[in-house]
């Protein structure tokens, strides 16, 4: 433990989204050894902050209960264990260890009685109450000929990767580099720096050291005009093999002229899978599939295979462009994924159900506002007047009755309307339960049920007409009895329209009975005469691409009182363009259920 870098702390690494749950595990780990994530696999590609973690919680259990902590390679690990078992020590030799933290697990490969090994040690110490904490450059399924006992032992902790840092976190890092060598940056050169196109940290610290050096030896202050020139050099001495003097051109011609030579020999399924390869990492890309691919003889159908994998590619680019441009907020769920081609399936699931959470509501047409109505009982106006007020409603929900529905979706959609108009920012739905009961079917249909119940969950007010066909209704039922809840514990406005009293609906859940009569319940018995040309209008905006609630859609005279009032239609169907439906511009976009409560908990 003694020649641990003291540098590698919590403290100095530097969070971003690609880290976060790693770094939140290795604290708990550090903090509470062998009570939460047992064991904690990392892995990441080189350079990326597998080994600072590691030795994190070295420094971080030091300070805590852990007094028996060993930090080492695979190797190494192997090596004491073998010379304890030829001492006749035995195999328990880590039995007694608070923390273990093993780095270069990849190298379990092609190694039976090192795994056999291992697997007694994670046996021991789970038993013993003591931690393991091991790292790789791969997740553990894709360690070649891991014993499945190993790989269950694993994954019955917890499995976390490490992405490549965003650019922000690039900033951050470089700032806190700059400040641990006791050195400044003009303005602009952290910026400069980390927008370059680096494959991990460790070629970022060499660029810096660049900077570093050039203004220690020359006394000066590297401007960020400089950073684009400096980078190249860096390049170029990487290329070089470092050097720039005529041996090191020398070198230079010499392996290019020798790899042209070894190219020319090249096997031509060799040379496209090493070109896909080399391509993909340079884009920071996971190549797992196509390495275990490289071997000594060619592989079955090689040109599907580099052909598919180049496609995955793609299509993760596409999926990306695609999330940033509907402002995806949540960049750690797509952050592993999305270089990933293996977890391709991942990433069209996550955007699908970005799309879901971003699909508008129906909306409502061209109308009367509250203080046009008339002919209502006053004290449905004025109840319907507080219910969009500034205040928070004293009555939620307001439940409006009446045996001629139409009366009463005529002031849903006056409701509607006089909100909107004064709160515009606000998240309004307007749906028959026929509607919602529909639209909960298609999500889970689609497997966006979690994305759906975000979108529905989230609103500020929700209008609903038709609440008796809730009693025609089985698994939407229930969920809009979840609906309720969460937005009432939000403090959300409900207004409701049915033809009949909550007592009177059939075959509802007594819960959500009780609920209707716990807000206002008021029968409607006369009603306002509805504008022709506004119901035309409404008809007419529906072509257009507009929803339109059933309320504008046609008109009728009603029976007794001679006047126009609107006749339930269909519900358009959404808008299609080739085939397929594009939501409108909503700028708001979650992504449910929230990975990191499904993964970990309470990693603060």
């Amino acid at each position: 433990m003694s020649d641990l870098d003291p540098k590698l702390t919590f403290d100095s690494f530097v969070v971003g989204p690609a880290n976060r749950l790693a770094s939140a595990a290795a604290r708990r780990a550090a903090d509470s050894p062998g009570t939460s994530y047992n064991p904690l696999f990392l892995y990441s590609a080189p350079g990326l902050g597998k080994t600072h973690i590691l030795t994190a919680i070295a420094h971080q259990s030091a300070k805590g209960e852990a007094k028996k902590v060993e930090y080492m390679a695979l190797e190494e690990y192997l090596e004491r264990l073998e010379g304890s078992l030829q001492a006749g020590q035995g195999d328990g030799v880590y039995g007694e260890l608070d923390i273990l933290l093993l780095d270069d697990v990849q190298f379990l490969t092609g190694q039976p009685e090192a795994q056999e090994m291992l697997l007694k040690t994670l046996d021991q110490l789970s038993t013993a109450g003591g931690q393991i904490v091991l790292a790789s450059d791969r997740p553990p399924a894709d360690i070649d000929g891991l014993d499945a006992r190993l790989l269950s032992r694993f994954s019955g902790g917890l499995i976390v990767d490490l992405g490549p840092p965003e650019y922000e976190t690039r900033v951050a890092i470089i700032l806190r580099k700059s400040e641990e060598r006791g050195q400044t940056l003009e303005d602009g050169v952290a910026e400069a720096v980390a927008k370059a196109p680096f494959k991990n940290v460790r070629e970022l610290g060499g660029v810096l050291n660049k900077i570093f050096a050039t203004q220690e030896l020359e006394g000066r202050q590297v401007s960020s005009s400089e950073v684009t020139k400096l980078l190249q050099q860096q390049d170029q001495v990487a290329a070089l093999g470092g050097g720039s003097d005529e041996f090191g051109s020398f070198l230079t011609e010499l392996a290019s002229s020798v790899a042209v030579v070894v190219e020319s020999k090249e096997e031509p399924w060799r040379k496209a899978i090493r070109e896909a390869i080399e391509s993909a990492d340079r884009q920071g890309f996971l190549v797992h599939r196509l390495e275990s691919q490289f071997g000594e003889t060619e592989p079955k159908g090689w040109e599907k295979l580099v052909a598919t994998f180049k496609a995955d590619l793609q299509r993760l680019r596409e999926i990306d462009n695609e999330l940033e441009r509907l402002g995806n907020p949540w960049p750690e769920a797509a952050q592993g994924v999305l270089m990933d081609p293996d977890r391709l399936e991942e990433g069209e699931a996550l955007l699908a159900s970005v799309r879901e959470r971003q699909r508008p509501f129906p909306r409502l047409g061209d109308g009367p506002l509250l203080h046009d109505l008339s002919g209502f009982e006053a004290i449905a106006l004025k109840a319907a007047a507080q219910f969009v007020g500034e205040e928070k409603p004293e009555y939620n929900p307001l439940f409006m009755w009446s045996g001629n529905e139409r009366v009463a979706l005529t002031l849903l959609a006056a409701v509607g309307r006089t909100y909107k108009e004064s709160f515009p920012d606000q998240r309004m739905a307007v749906a028959s339960v026929a509607h919602f009961a529909e639209d909960f079917i298609r999500a889970l249909a689609e497997g966006v049920a979690g994305a759906w119940r975000e979108r529905w969950w989230t609103v500020d007010l929700l209008l609903v007409h038709g609440i008796q066909e809730l009693s025609e209704t089985e698994r939407a039922q229930d969920e809009f009895f979840h609906l309720y809840e969460a937005l009432k514990r939000r403090g959300a406005r409900m207004m409701l329209v049915a033809n009949r009293a909550p007592s009177s609906v059939e075959s509802i859940d007594e819960r959500l009975r009780s609920r209707f009569e716990g807000g206002l319940v008021l029968e409607l018995t006369s009603g306002q005469a509805v504008d022709l040309e506004l119901v035309e209008h409404a008809a007419a905006a529906a072509e257009e691409g507009i929803f339109v609630p059933d309320l504008e859609a046609e008109t009728k005279k009603g029976p007794d009182t001679g006047t126009m009032e609107p006749v339930p239609a269909a519900l358009p169907e959404p808008p299609s363009k080739g085939g397929a439906w594009f939501p409108g511009p909503e700028n708001v976009v979650i992504h449910w259920p929230r990975i990191e409560e499904l993964l970990i908990e309470e990693l603060d």
